[in-house]
């Protein structure tokens, strides 16, 4: 059996998976077992941020599989002590809290903020208040914290402690808020909930109205991390600094790892026994994610990023079937006009572009090491590709 074959008679169809089995890479070029050749735009959903087998990633993560591939987290990693001081020297945060996910790190986030509250006001001070449209991981708390209706089905019964506010609505999250109310958890731009990108005023006022409350404020940076949106963090471009942020994807460069971040006020409140993880803080995938930090923690890299945001936004505009693009640096929905996303995502792939969707708009997420001529390629794919079903 080749591996189509094997994959449907062995996995659990848990995606609906496009016709292509993918070997090897480099940059941001895919090839699959027939030797064909694919432009990536999606970069593993957002987590190849150097593409695929970057040299100085490849060598780092392989030195540090020859030194110790594994350690318990009950002793001292070099990998994982100098992963979150860059983390914290790079930001206002000053503790980090390693996973193996964005889920998992979001289930941290959930926890430290409870148990803030929970220390200083007691156990029924629990809900979190999160967005419609948003999403936050596929656990069972996380599924709970995601505000689409959608996702809260089958899987009875869910964790307890949500509500949901309307997006961009102040007035709506003041209305949610009471004595038992302990956190307010966002992303800054909704990533499978459509590439929305929330105003700098309603981000403004979450941060103030957290304040007057003593909320902790929860920017999930999942998806918008590591320089996905032209800054290493995407609230920063948002004028605020949240009380915890949690990030994963592009952190390890295409390692598993995730982070929770939090500020000086909660950063010992989570001891011994309160959270812990058997392979968080890996040190590979600490290795792999030092070297992400070392290319992109840095101004004029990240700069690049922003310009060539701008550069594909442009570009994209003048294709007569795309109606909008929404984006921040190369965090990008794309609206159609007429043609159906998820049918045009598919044919795309079949033209050799590797692209994905976000509810009704096609999104891309490129590495953030793409050049202006892979840029310009994927945009002729596209444009060719919609003219297609004209």
């Amino acid at each position: 059996m080749n591996t189509k074959e094997l994959d449907k008679k062995y996995i659990m169809h848990t995606y609906g998976r496009y016709d292509v089995a993918l070997k090897k890479g480099k940059g941001c070029t895919a090839y699959d077992e027939d030797g064909r050749e694919y432009l990536d735009v999606s970069s593993g959903i957002g987590v190849n941020s150097l593409g695929y087998c970057d040299d100085g990633w490849v060598k780092a993560v392989t030195e540090q599989a020859g030194k110790i591939q594994h350690i318990s987290n009950y002793f001292y990693s070099e990998q994982a002590s100098e992963l979150a001081r860059t983390l914290c020297e790079k930001t206002h945060f000053t503790k980090v809290c390693f996973a193996n996910s964005g889920a998992e790190a979001n289930e941290c986030a959930i926890k430290l903020a409870r148990k803030y509250s929970f220390d200083k006001y007691g156990s029924q001070r629990n809900e979190i208040i999160s967005l419609t449209d948003s999403f936050h991981g596929r656990t069972v708390t996380t599924l709970s914290a995601t505000g689409q209706d959608n996702f809260h089905n089958y899987f009875f019964p869910f964790t307890e402690g949500f509500k949901y506010a309307e997006a961009d609505n102040i007035d709506s999250v003041k209305a949610l808020v009471t004595d038992k109310t302990c956190a307010v958890l966002i992303e800054c731009i909704q990533g499978e909930g459509g590439v929305n990108i929330l105003s700098k005023d309603f981000v403004k006022a979450l941060r103030e109205l957290c304040d007057e409350h003593d909320l902790s404020l929860i920017v999930d940076e999942v998806q918008t991390g590591i320089g996905r949106t032209g800054k290493l963090f995407c609230y920063e471009n948002f004028d605020i600094e949240p009380d915890i942020i949690t990030c994963a994807k592009g952190l390890g460069g295409g390692l598993p790892v995730g982070a929770c971040l939090c500020n000086k006020k909660l950063e010992d409140v989570l001891q011994p026994s309160t959270h812990g993880s058997t392979f968080a803080a890996n040190p590979v995938v600490c290795a792999g994610a030092n070297y992400v930090l070392s290319v992109v923690a840095d101004d004029e890299f990240l700069n690049e990023v922003a310009k060539k945001g701008e550069y594909l936004k442009d570009k994209l505009l003048k294709i007569d079937g795309v109606k909008s693009v929404r984006n921040l640096g190369l965090m990008v929905g794309i609206e159609l006009k007429k043609a159906d996303a998820h049918d045009i995502a598919a044919k795309c792939v079949e033209n050799g572009l590797l692209i994905i969707t976000a509810k009704s708009l096609l999104r891309m997420l490129p590495p953030l090491t793409i050049t202006y001529e892979e840029l310009d390629k994927a945009v002729e794919i596209l444009d060719n590709t919609l003219h297609q079903e004209d």
